[in-house]
């Protein structure tokens, strides 16, 4: 497992078309360079540059159309789109977002049945035309049920959209903006288009100070025909819902792409600086913070990989992805966090310097676990399958293989009611993946997960400890760890990843799990019992000086000024 590296990427496990892509997306960010980057970032630039280029290759319209509906080249296919997420990650959060809110907007749109506004979409997007998700209002944020929005009829089969939206990406230039609200004289949902350079479209503000215009707008008597009508009724709430549960997943692998440019600027920075008579690197506390750093963003790599296979092999049979998404949402731009604060450590002052790539870094790190969804909002969700997951495997599930085939992902545009059927997704025997390795961090790691499981059974959170968020988020940090592990160990096997840095990986995860026992130990109501058995969680890691020095020297300080953007 290699970390994304624009000098010697070669996207080889894409087709032709999609590498070349790939890598003509590399080659425009590093002909602009990273002064200019910055200097736009500083400036608040609007990214005509980049949308120029999206409208040159036609990038968006290749990425983001189902078969079908564009060119030949054109396809809904995850495994090139998160690569592509990588890269913008790795320039950008804001060339990343953009791209992002155009998904979101074009959710709605490829799951519906209207047939009209989709081929509508997809002239748009080969003509280099960008798009928006709007969803969220200023008094209910994104409660749907509280959606001021309504469309008006008017007697004649037509209506009027009247309205006002709040935090909406790319909402000043959008050419559909997929709006929802209520019809006003039923009161059910409906998803409906509108252009944002209408003249009923009152664009009022950009509510962020940044390169990306995050819009509030409002709707003044819009007039809407059917041709506009995305959806309705119950379609127009799973609509909103099913596009949320794909597109938050990008959130993930952006991460991954911000990290890492980090790390490489870190890792050269404290490579080449020497303090009371030695490098950076050769201090003992900065080579652990390296070495989490490295090995968190490894793991959040090798599970962003597999979990995108669960979502590529998606079905009405088979929807693990649902556990898997908010993971990637929430536990990945987590650690991404994580692994920033830990460089920052390293760095310093040098990650405020204007010039430095890391100063973008600290700030977008942090939207990306409060985008699509709190972070709280998808532990609630993650919640909800943990019963299934270790008290009811299912031994008949296919056994997923690494996905790369070329093809449309197309049952994410239907798959019907995500909010229902919880209980009736099962999931295959975790310890499998567990068992597959005889390695002394991870046995302790499962020693941990035996605990628990235990303490799930035999000292169960009460009634009252169910309604207190609080609690329950801890115990849901414990349970995201078992699945997170799991997936990282199932894309080692496929990845042929090396032991000394699989073990490593589950250093940390043990010491992770020992904090969040911790963490429910010292809860205010938890029981006698429930400390007990957390404190059998505690756990230190195996110590393995050698493995530790070897990875450093042989994998970490390898990186060592193998990249640098082009200044």
């Amino acid at each position: 497992m290699n970390l994304f590296n624009p000098r010697t990427e070669t996207f080889s496990h894409l087709d032709e078309k999609s590498r070349n892509l790939m890598l003509k997306t590399v080659k425009f960010f590093e002909t602009k360079g990273k002064r200019k980057l910055m200097q736009d970032d500083h400036d608040k630039v609007w990214y005509a540059d980049f949308l120029e280029f999206v409208k040159k290759e036609k990038a968006f319209a290749i990425l983001m159309t189902p078969s079908g509906y564009g060119a030949s080249d054109s396809r809904w296919d995850c495994n090139r789109i998160m690569a592509f997420n990588e890269i913008l990650g790795f320039y950008g959060l804001c060339y990343w977002y953009t791209w992002q809110v155009s998904m979101l907007g074009l959710g709605p749109i490829w799951i519906s049945k209207n047939e009209e506004i989709k081929k509508k979409a997809a002239k748009l997007l080969e003509d280099g035309e960008i798009f928006a998700f709007g969803l969220s209002e200023k008094e209910h944020g994104a409660d749907l049920i509280g959606s001021d929005m309504m469309l008006i009829p008017n007697g004649d089969g037509t209506y009027k959209a009247s309205g006002d939206k709040f935090y909406i990406g790319n909402g000043n230039k959008a050419a559909i903006v997929s709006t929802f609200g209520k019809m006003q004289d039923t009161g059910e949902f409906v998803f409906f288009g509108v252009n944002s350079q209408h003249k009923n479209y009152e664009l009022k503000q950009n509510i962020v100070t940044s390169q990306n215009y995050v819009a509030e707008f409002e709707l003044h008597d819009y007039p809407i025909t059917e041709a506009d009508i995305i959806s309705k009724g119950r379609a127009a709430w799973d609509t909103s819902l099913a596009t949320i549960a794909f597109c938050k997943f990008n959130l993930g692998w952006g991460s991954v792409g911000i990290c890492t440019h980090s790390f490489y600027e870190a890792l050269n920075h404290a490579a080449h600086r020497r303090l009371f008579n030695q490098y950076v690197t050769d201090f003992p506390h900065i080579k652990q913070i390296f070495m989490d750093s490295y090995t968190r963003l490894i793991a959040m790599k090798l599970f962003s990989i597999r979990a995108t296979d669960y979502m590529r092999t998606a079905s009405a049979t088979d929807k693990r992805y649902l556990l898997f998404n908010p993971m990637e949402k929430m536990k990945v731009t987590t650690q991404g966090e994580e692994v920033v604060i830990g460089l920052w450590d390293i760095i310093a002052a040098k990650g405020l310097n204007k010039d430095a790539y890391f100063e973008m870094a600290i700030r977008d790190i942090q939207m990306l676990p409060r985008l699509e969804g709190t972070v709280h909002v998808n532990m609630v969700l993650i919640m909800r399958f943990m019963q299934n997951y270790f008290f009811k495997p299912e031994t008949n599930l296919p056994v997923i293989p690494r996905v790369y085939d070329i093809k449309d992902d197309n049952y994410l545009f239907n798959q019907g009611a995500t909010t229902k059927g919880f209980d009736k997704i099962f999931f295959h025997d975790y310890n499998i993946a567990y068992n597959s390795y005889n390695l002394p961090n991870i046995s302790i790691f499962k020693e941990q997960i035996a605990v628990f499981k235990e303490l799930l059974e035999k000292a169960a959170p009460t009634k009252e400890q169910n309604a207190d968020i609080g609690f329950m988020l801890t115990v849901g940090e414990m349970f995201t760890l078992v699945a997170y592990g799991q997936l990282v160990l199932e894309s080692a096997k496929l990845e042929k990843t090396e032991e000394d840095i699989i073990d490593q990986i589950f250093d940390f995860l043990v010491r992770d799990f020992s904090k969040f026992a911790t963490q429910l130990y010292s809860k205010p109501t938890s029981t006698t019992a429930q400390q007990e058995y957390c404190l059998k969680i505690l756990r230190k890691p195996v110590l393995n000086e050698e493995r530790f020095n070897r990875i450093y020297k042989d994998k970490l300080l390898a990186l060592v000024d193998t990249y640098e953007m082009n200044p």
